[in-house]
């Protein structure tokens, strides 16, 4: 098992530093918490240009065929960027399940995908709030679509939209323009400032083209899609408590109490051993996870689920830790610290929370 970096990622990982670090630099994170869009729409077309909405799309199809390192490598460094913006729900999930389909939908959809000209929101989770199949009620039936979807993030900046739904078949994916007739928008609040929706379909038009796969095999082309997704978000979290972990030793090293550095002191030794600790075994269980998934380990999917369970706590647990490194400027909203605990804490409920990867993980194990 090679978990090293190619030299090809580790390109891709040193430039999309480079580029965000000149133009996403944290004060700009900041200042799109107010922005009622919640994302630069001019950077997304730069990053576009540079590939990255298109790393998982077919080069037959515009894309640059990259595998699922490829995408890990990339998402680590937009969480130490706190880079806002919908790329894990568009270029990663549905991506994924838009190139596992196949089809004429699929073959209209990527290329513009892939050049960031559209943007492709997921819509899955309902009231009862949990990634699973029983918890799906929106009807797919008779050429329409109706009920809801909660917490769909940016909706409002999207041109289509991944439905999951059930039909007279069974569980049945669309993807519909949102302009379509009888789709409704609200914004819900978020503690985060992550641009999150409620979206309404009221006697929604799917037409036959607008189905993904067969109809019935919804779920099981959507949860592949889900997985790869909480393992971009595992990756996420990795970057964002990485910036944290680096935000902790340069504090400790300035910082000056009882006339030394309160880096000096075991005590603070200690807590950076142990965030060090939690943010490398994080990031290797991440990618042990994706080595599984590109190799076809029958073990992959409870691979991924250990992943996103242990980094959804370990650099939440990072991020609570640095607020006790930073001492008053840490809860300070000037300060950036804020901005990585709360990515973490909304990247860790994404695709599952570590309650469902936990149950996934004990399934693989043969408990109950």
């Amino acid at each position: 098992m090679n978990l090293q970096l190619t030299p090809a990622q580790q390109l891709l990982q040193q430039s999309a530093r480079s580029f965000l670090q000149q133009r996403c630099p944290i004060e700009r994170v900041q200042a799109l918490a107010l922005d009622p869009r919640g994302f630069p729409a001019d950077l997304w077309k730069e990053i576009a240009a540079l590939g990255w909405p298109g790393l998982l799309v077919p080069p037959d199809l515009g894309g640059g065929g990259g595998g699922v390192a490829d995408v890990l490598a990339l998402v680590e460094e937009l969480g130490r960027a706190c880079f806002p913006g919908p790329y894990v729900g568009s270029a990663v999930v549905a991506t994924a399940a838009l190139a596992a389909a196949g089809g004429r939908r699929a073959r209209e959809l990527l290329p513009p995908l892939a050049l960031g000209e559209r943007i492709c929101a997921v819509a899955v989770l309902e009231d009862a709030g949990r990634l699973e199949l029983d918890a799906i009620t929106l009807r797919v039936a008779g050429g329409r679509v109706d009920g809801r979807k909660l917490f769909v993030a940016d909706a409002h900046a999207a041109s289509d939209v991944l439905v999951l739904g059930l039909g007279p078949a069974g569980p049945t994916a669309v993807v519909l323009p949102m302009e379509r007739a009888g789709i409704t928008l609200t914004p819900l609040d978020s503690m985060t400032g992550d641009k999150v929706f409620e979206l309404a379909f009221t006697a929604v038009e799917a037409r036959a083209e607008d189905v993904l796969g067969a109809p019935g095999a919804g779920w099981d082309l959507v949860a592949p899609a889900l997985r790869l997704g909480a393992l971009a978000r595992s990756a996420e979290m990795v970057g964002a408590a990485q910036r944290v972990l680096d935000l902790c030793v340069e504090h400790a090293r300035v910082r000056v109490q009882g006339g030394r550095p309160i880096g000096g002191y075991q005590a603070i030794q200690h807590t950076a051993a142990d965030l060090f600790r939690d943010v490398e075994t994080a990031r290797w269980l991440t990618w042990e996870a994706a080595w599984a998934l590109e190799t076809g380990r029958p073990d992959a999917p409870a691979a991924v689920a250990a992943a996103k369970a242990y980094a959804a706590e370990a650099c939440l647990r990072v991020a609570r830790r640095g607020h006790q490194v930073l001492g008053a400027i840490g809860y300070c909203e000037e300060h950036a610290l804020h901005l990585f605990h709360k990515r973490i804490l909304a990247a860790g409920l994404d695709c599952g929370d570590a309650a469902l990867h936990l149950e996934t993980v004990a399934a693989g194990l043969g408990l109950a």
